[in-house]
C-alpha cells in the first residue's frame, strides 16, 4: 500500500488534516475550499479502513444525484487502480481482501430507507450541503454497526453554499474547527475538519492555474468561499445585496401612527412564517443610520418550526389564537392595517379554507400577490425584495429587520439560484420566511424597474452554469 499521506494528498506535517483519517469521533465532516481533496480523502480513508479490517469493512458512499455519483465512481476507478474492482451490477467496489465499498445516490427519504437493514462500518456523504434536509442523511446513521468490534463512523464532505448550507452550518460548522461536540439526544460525538486548497499539493503541482480559474469565475465574495472555505460567504446567494451591518437594526418602539401589517406563509408539515411589519412614515435616525420615509421594518416574527424546515403541525385555529396573543399587549390589541397570506391557503378542498378558519378566529388575511419573477416592466416579488435591499438612489437601505427576527436573518442569505431558472430561487431550500417577506414587499411596491440579470450580479449570472466545471475534490 502506498504511503497514506501521499495517497490522500496531504503532506506529513499536516497533523490536523490527518485527524480526518483517525479522528476518534462518530461523525466527521471535512469541508471548506474547493480543490481541497475532499473526495480523495473519503475514498482514501476507506482504502485504509479496508486494509485494516479486510472483509469486515463494508462502506457506503452517497451523492445526492445519479449524475454526481458517476463523477465519484470515475474518481474512485482512477484512484484505486488494481486495488479494487468496480462492478456496475450493484455499483460496488470489491477489494482483493473482501472489503466492499457500495455507491449510491440519495435523492429522498425513500432512498435512505433502502439501506435500513444494512450493516455498515463506514458511511460517506459527498457534498453534504447539496441536501436540502438532513433527514435522509441522518437515517443512514442507523446502518452503522459491527459485530466484529469495529468502530463505525459517519464521514461527510462539503463546500460552503448549496441548499443545505444553513442546516449544515448550524449542525456542525458553528461549533468550531476541530471542536469535539456531543449531541445530547443521541450521544454521538462529531467534529469539523476544515479543508484548505493548500491541503491538496498534488493538485497545485499538476494544475498551477487552478487558483486563477477560480478567481476568474466568481466575484470576490465567492472566491473567499472557494479558496478559503469561508462559511460566512454563501456561494451562489440569491440575495448577495443582504448585509448584516446594513439591514439589521436594534429593536425600538414603533410609533403608533406608523402603518403596521402582518404577512404569512402557511405551513403545517413544513414551517409557517409570520412577520409583522411597519412602514416608516418620517425620516428617522436610529442605530447609527437613517431609516428613510417609505422604508419597511420587519419588527417581529413567529416561525412555526420544531427544527430546520420541519413544521409544528398546528391547526389553523391554533395558529390564529397564537397570532391574536402576539398582537395583544396589556389587554389592547395592536391595530393591523391588513394581513396578507399565501394564496394557496385560500383553496377550498373540504370544509372551510385555512384563510377562512384564521379569519373566524380573529386573524383575517387577504390574498398575497404571489408573483415571483418580473415580467414586462413590472417588478416581481424577488426584485421587490432586492430593490429594497439595494435601497434608494442615495444608497439608503429601504428594508430593515430587527435583530430578533432570527429565522429570516438565518434563511435569507442562504437562498440559492434555481439550477434551471436563474430568475427564481431554489425552492428545495428553507424559503418560508423569505416567501412571506416577498408577499410583504409586493404589498408595498418600491420602484417598478425590472433589472436585467446581467446588470444585477454580473459575476454570478454570467457563470451560474459553469460552477460544476470545477470539481469538488
Amino acid at each position: 500500500m502506498m504511503n497514506v499521506t501521499v495517497r490522500l494528498g496531504f503532506v506529513p506535517q499536516k497533523g490536523p488534516q490527518l485527524a480526518f483519517i483517525k479522528a476518534p469521533t462518530d461523525i466527521v465532516v471535512y469541508g471548506g475550499a474547493r480543490g481541497g481533496g475532499k473526495t480523495y480523502a473519503s475514498l482514501g480513508e476507506f482504502w485504509c479502513h479496508a486494509e485494516d479490517h479486510g472483509a469486515d469493512a463494508v462502506g457506503l458512499i452517497v451523492r445526492r444525484s445519479r449524475e454526481d455519483l458517476k463523477d465519484t465512481i470515475a474518481t474512485a476507478i482512477r484512484m484505486y487502480g488494481n486495488a479494487a474492482r468496480y462492478s456496475e451490477k450493484g455499483n460496488v467496489f470489491r477489494f482483493a481482501n473482501g472489503a466492499r465499498l457500495n455507491c449510491a445516490y440519495l435523492e429522498n427519504d425513500r432512498d435512505a430507507e433502502n439501506y435500513q437493514g444494512w450493516s455498515l462500518t463506514r458511511v460517506y456523504v459527498e457534498e453534504l450541503t447539496q441536501f436540502p434536509l438532513p433527514d435522509p442523511v441522518f437515517k443512514l446513521l442507523a446502518t452503522l454497526r459491527s459485530s466484529k468490534g469495529i468502530f463505525p463512523q459517519f464521514r461527510a464532505t462539503c463546500n460552503p453554499g448549496g441548499v443545505g448550507h444553513g442546516w449544515v452550518k448550524e449542525w456542525i460548522i458553528d461549533h468550531g474547527e476541530y471542536a469535539l461536540t456531543k449531541d445530547d439526544e443521541s450521544g454521538l460525538t462529531r467534529t469539523f475538519i476544515p479543508a484548505r486548497l493548500k491541503d491538496n499539493p498534488a493538485l497545485m503541482d499538476s494544475d498551477p492555474n487552478y487558483v486563477n480559474r477560480l478567481k476568474a469565475v466568481g466575484s470576490p465574495e465567492l472566491v473567499k468561499a472557494w479558496l478559503n472555505g469561508d462559511w460566512t460567504v454563501i456561494e451562489g446567494a440569491f440575495f448577495p445585496e443582504f448585509r448584516i451591518d446594513r439591514h439589521i437594526i436594534e429593536p425600538f418602539d414603533i410609533p403608533e401612527h406608523w402603518t403596521k401589517w402582518r404577512a404569512m406563509d402557511w405551513g403545517s408539515a413544513k414551517p409557517f412564517s409570520i412577520g409583522w411589519y411597519a412602514h416608516v412614515q418620517d425620516d428617522t435616525h436610529h442605530d447609527g443610520r437613517i431609516l428613510k420615509r417609505g422604508a419597511i421594518i420587519r419588527y417581529a416574527e413567529w416561525y412555526g418550526a420544531s427544527k430546520p424546515n420541519v413544521g409544528l403541525h398546528m391547526t389553523a385555529e391554533e395558529v390564529a389564537h397564537g397570532i391574536v396573543h402576539r398582537e395583544t399587549y396589556g389587554g389592547t390589541r395592536t391595530k393591523m392595517a391588513y394581513g396578507i397570506l399565501d394564496p394557496a391557503a385560500f383553496a377550498v378542498i373540504s370544509g372551510p379554507s385555512i384563510a377562512e378558519t384564521l379569519a373566524r378566529h380573529g386573524a383575517p388575511f387577504r390574498r398575497a400577490d404571489n408573483t415571483r419573477k418580473s415580467r414586462d416592466k413590472r417588478a416581481g416579488g424577488w426584485d421587490q425584495v432586492r430593490n429594497r435591499l439595494k435601497g434608494d438612489e442615495d444608497g439608503n437601505a429601504m428594508l430593515f429587520l430587527f435583530h430578533t427576527c432570527r429565522h429570516l436573518i438565518r434563511t435569507l442569505p442562504m437562498m440559492q439560484h434555481d439550477t434551471y431558472d436563474v430568475e427564481d430561487l431554489d425552492t428545495d431550500g428553507e424559503d418560508h420566511a423569505v416567501d412571506e417577506l416577498r408577499y410583504s414587499c409586493m404589498s408595498r411596491p418600491f420602484g417598478s424597474r425590472r433589472e436585467k440579470m446581467e446588470d444585477r450580479n454580473p459575476y454570478l449570472i454570467a457563470n451560474i452554469f459553469k460552477l460544476k466545471e470545477l470539481e469538488n475534490r
